[in-house]
């Protein structure tokens, strides 16, 4: 059997790979700021508020979703759209974490 070389890193060095690659597109970014500046869900097509396709819009909604950082439903005929406060918690946690881990210490020099 192969092993994939993500197989190679620590379990959560990996999964945390996984979710920050979510974050590493300017949609998906912009896709998030905009719900987090709503007080609620919000209805309707996402697409009205970036430069892209519906298709395009919806296919960055999906990774979103599948990363759990957004919620995701109908209602009726309309589209439901939010933050999922408890996950991005957990990023915001877990990418300040990583942060930490790796700042220079004081008398680190480069070059």
């Amino acid at each position: 059997m192969v092993q994939s070389k993500i197989e190679l890193f620590d379990k959560e060095l990996a999964d945390k790979a996984e979710l920050f690659k979510v974050l590493a597109h300017p949609a998906r970014l912009q896709i998030l700021k905009f719900l987090s500046q709503t007080s609620n869900c919000i209805t309707g097509d996402i697409s009205d508020e970036l430069p892209l396709g519906r298709t395009t819009v919806n296919q960055h909604l999906k990774e979103l979703k599948n990363a759990g950082l957004i919620q995701g439903h109908i209602e009726g005929v309309k589209k439901m759209y939010c933050l999922e406060p408890l996950r991005m918690k957990e990023m915001k946690q877990l990418l300040g974490a990583f942060l930490e881990e790796i700042q220079p210490g004081d008398g680190y020099v480069c070059g």
